[in-house]
């Protein structure tokens, strides 16, 4: 079995091990490749995994050994997946990997805009604390969390574990979802959309993007929010309209925004999000802690082996 791997770095810069897959057979590792070099890398794969690099319906028709497409992550965009699925080619993702450290990654960013940690660190490096008149100063106001109201957009696994750390710091949570709610959700009170956007005073997306779902949050949406409310994006970069949000953040109608996704990664300097007003950008890190990226790669060889014994598993293409 030939195994290729079309964008390794990104999971695995070396600091954790390709072992388990490389066991499984030949297994060529590539840290990137570009969109014209999938072809020839992939040429004679019976495996491809990818994280980011786009197999679209051109190049999965121009492999004739593909049998499966692993996805090294939850998301699987980059993938054709009706033309995986014409050719009779399974997509498997990783449906659950990363959890506790999205949910990590939404406080870091959500602390940020309420306790300005990194700015005031910033600040007291600067002198600004040396040169004060008295034992403290601050820069911007600070915001208690225990009373606001954090609402979820989109109440899956993460969702969920955000919600928990929220109710942890004596936050009521109001939460959407598609699906029914279940017995365990019980401290989550469940509305629609334009509600919970009305009543929130934090904001943090969850949901898959979708054609539904692209520009979620744009000047309407946005127009139902607190002009007091932050917004936290660690999903997608598309569900959300970026100049729409950079306007009202400058503008003074949302009061903060914490980002780890852009809709394109990385971003061009032109992105407005990029200077505008209180908005805290990490590079798309949520997920990237060394044991998350463990977890990703033994799940991704679970998929394979499955495949290699003919129960193919975490098929997104059925």
């Amino acid at each position: 079995m030939r195994i290729v791997i079309l964008d390794a770095h990104t999971a695995n810069p070396g600091d954790v091990s390709w072992s388990e897959l490389e066991s499984l057979g030949a297994c060529a590792v590539h840290p990137r490749t570009s969109p014209g070099e999938v072809v020839t890398r992939a040429r004679d794969a019976d495996i491809v995994i990818t994280n980011k690099t786009v197999l679209d319906r051109e190049a999965i028709e121009s492999l004739p050994r593909l049998r499966c497409i692993c996805v090294l992550a939850t998301g699987y965009n980059v993938v054709d997946v009706a033309a995986a699925r014409d050719r009779g080619i399974p997509v498997c993702n990783v449906p659950e990997y990363g959890t506790p450290n999205v949910a990590q990654a939404v406080f870091a960013l959500l602390l940020e805009l309420t306790n300005r940690t990194g700015h005031h660190a910033q600040a007291v490096r600067e002198g600004r604390w040396s040169a004060s008149a008295d034992f403290c100063f601050w820069d911007g106001e600070l915001v208690e969390l225990a009373g606001l109201t954090l609402g979820i957009v989109g109440y899956g696994r993460i969702g969920s574990a955000v919600a928990a750390v929220g109710r942890a710091l004596g936050m009521r949570v109001l939460g959407q979802r598609r699906t029914p709610p279940t017995a365990g959700d019980a401290d989550v009170r469940f509305v629609d959309l334009k509600t919970l956007l009305g009543k929130s005073d934090v904001v943090s997306l969850h949901c898959p993007l979708t054609p539904e779902t692209r520009e979620l949050i744009d000047e309407r949406s946005i127009g139902l929010m607190k002009s007091t409310a932050f917004l936290i994006n660690t999903a997608r970069g598309p569900l959300v309209n970026e100049p729409d949000l950079a306007a009202a953040l400058d503008g003074g109608r949302l009061a903060g925004a914490g980002l780890d996704v852009l809709s394109v990664e990385p971003p061009p300097a032109s992105n407005p999000l990029l200077t505008a007003r209180n908005c805290v950008i990490t590079p798309h890190v949520a997920w990237a802690t060394r044991n998350a990226r463990r977890r990703l790669i033994t799940a991704t060889a679970a998929n394979v082996r499955a495949f290699a014994a003919g129960l193919p598993q975490n098929v997104v293409n059925p």
